[in-house]
């Protein structure tokens, strides 16, 4: 019998010789099990669409029998029951909207999409630094013991001296109930048998009916000095004021901290880049896009993009998806909420807002007499909104802060000596809830804490030209600096020390402007030139730190 020898081609991995599992429709990768985990934590594909590779030809290779009805398939669902039906358990359903299980099956895979990609970019490359950290405190069991240990011993000295100062004030009751009760109970006795004596008198020089003797007799007497009945338990009283202040000053001093669910932070995942790297140039369609001043973030791959004249809503690819033009001739006049919604600044100093399908435009904060805002910032911290004004009249500028209900809560006006700003462009908001308002006048950046305390202006003198400013994850603080002898961007952390200066001259760069920084893709947005926005990465993973152990 003669033996047949096939060849079959097995697919292998485009980036290795490892045989094929996943495919990427996105980049159109074929993808091994290792590189599919390397693929979905990248943060330059982490958002792509990576399936299992037979998914790539919309393959289902298995009907399921219907379990009631054996020898029927399961050809259609119940999106009320969420069960799987045969035409024979469709009568069961009457009254329920039926649908065909591959149109169900496919409408739960897009909607579980984003879950699916979060478990897989994020939740999972998260777990291994929190491992690691597990396996470390594991390791080092003895350092934990007697850390603990050193915290039961404090612990067990804390709880002997509470119970001394409560067994004293106890004594000191028991001390007052012994001996300081019969004195003041003879106290008493004595106070009320004057008492009777003076009403007996009263009472004699008033039946008498002799005015002189009565009236002798109240000055005699000092009838106007007699008071109350005396405070008999002043001393204990006391006595105890001063045993409860002290317990409940040591008692304050009890701190219970609850510790929370370990964390992995972001200066543990992230790192900064040496060099930047420039992913993509955004050139925005059509004509009359002059320089790109200012960029607010929808969607990693949405950004509303102004100039002096237009704000354009694009795509990664510069495609306009809404256009506006009356927007107000300054720098940081937009700014994109919490629920993604584009609020500005119009030519006439309101503040609008534009629903997230572009349709519906409403006039938030109406322009007052003297003071004209020209920046905005929305918090994606808690959605209050922050607008750098300034006074037409006085010159004198400040920052307003409302509530996510557009009701006033604070402003941010004056420090120790002097105004604290002068003529605000830019204004954003750090993780730490610092505001930070690039101020053209200074020529720095104006930071102040979130209840509106100075910390520090950069530089400490004046030597930048300040224009678009944002922060990354890290806390960094990213500012460009448009002096024509320099043209860069100055990076400093959330305490005003400077880092480094990244993107200048030697990269192409000429007069940066517009910033913005993506905190879900990690990329670095800003306007160079004429209709242009280039994106570059700086901040990246730690990928050998969170290798799979």
């Amino acid at each position: 019998m003669a033996i047949v020898s096939t060849q079959q081609k097995v697919r292998q991995c485009s980036q290795c010789q490892e045989n094929t599992e996943f495919y990427c429709n996105t980049c159109k990768y074929n993808l091994c099990q290792q590189c599919k985990e390397r693929h979905v934590i990248d943060l330059d594909t982490k958002f792509h669409d990576v399936v299992i590779y037979r998914e790539k030809y919309e393959y289902i290779p298995k009907q399921e029998t219907c379990v009631r009805h054996p020898g029927k398939i399961y050809e259609l669902y119940c999106p009320s029951c969420e069960l799987p039906v045969c035409f024979q358990c469709k009568e069961r359903h009457e009254t329920h909207n039926i649908v065909n299980i591959r149109t169900a099956y496919k409408t739960n895979r897009h909607h579980h999409k984003e879950i699916i990609q979060n478990i897989r970019s994020d939740i999972i490359y998260n777990s291994y630094f929190l491992l690691a950290g597990i396996k470390t405190d594991v390791k080092n069991r003895k350092t934990c013991q007697t850390k603990i240990s050193n915290l039961q011993i404090g612990m067990s000295e804390k709880g002997q001296k509470l119970k001394i100062v409560i067994d004293n004030a106890i004594c000191d009751i028991l001390h007052f109930m012994s001996q300081r009760l019969p004195q003041q109970k003879r106290k008493m006795t004595r106070y009320l048998v004057s008492i009777e004596n003076y009403m007996y008198k009263y009472r004699l020089k008033q039946t008498a009916n002799r005015p002189v003797q009565f009236l002798l007799f109240l000055k005699e007497h000092h009838v106007h000095k007699i008071k109350d009945t005396p405070n008999l338990a002043k001393h204990a009283r006391l006595c105890m004021e001063i045993k409860m202040k002290f317990g409940m000053t040591f008692m304050s001093g009890i701190q219970i901290i609850e510790s929370g669910k370990r964390q992995a932070t972001n200066e543990c995942l992230l790192k900064r880049m040496y060099t930047p790297v420039l992913k993509r140039c955004v050139i925005v369609e059509g004509k009359g896009m002059g320089y790109v001043s200012h960029i607010s973030h929808v969607t990693p791959d949405q950004v509303w993009i102004s100039d002096w004249n237009n704000l354009i809503l694009a795509n990664m690819e510069g495609n306009r998806l809404h256009h506006l033009t009356d927007i107000l001739s300054e720098w940081g006049v937009h700014t994109v909420n919490i629920t993604c919604e584009l609020i500005y600044i119009d030519r006439y100093y309101n503040i609008k807002k534009l629903s997230r399908d572009n349709r519906t435009l409403t006039t938030l904060i109406e322009k007052t007499e003297y003071w004209e805002p020209r920046c905005v910032k929305s918090s994606s911290i808690n959605g209050d909104l922050l607008v750098g004004m300034r006074n037409t009249r006085s010159k004198a500028a400040k920052v307003t802060r409302f509530n996510d209900k557009l009701q006033f809560i604070q402003t941010i006006q004056h420090k120790n000596i002097g105004q604290i700003y002068s003529n605000p462009v830019h204004i954003t908001e750090n993780c730490n809830g610092d505001v930070i308002v690039s101020d053209w006048d200074h020529g720095a950046l104006v930071v102040t804490d979130s209840a509106g305390r100075y910390r520090f202006s950069y530089p400490e003198s004046r030597s930048i030209y300040p224009r678009g400013v944002c922060t990354d994850v890290l806390s960094n603080i990213l500012v460009c600096d448009v002096r024509p002898a320099t043209y860069n961007i100055h990076v400093v952390n959330k305490d005003g020390f400077f880092l480094s200066k990244i993107l200048s001259r030697e990269h192409g760069i000429y007069t940066p402007r517009g910033l913005s920084y993506d905190e879900k893709s990690h990329l670095l947005w800003f306007g160079s030139s004429v209709n242009r926005v280039y994106v570059y990465r700086y901040i990246n993973r730690d990928y050998q730190t969170g290798e799979r152990n």
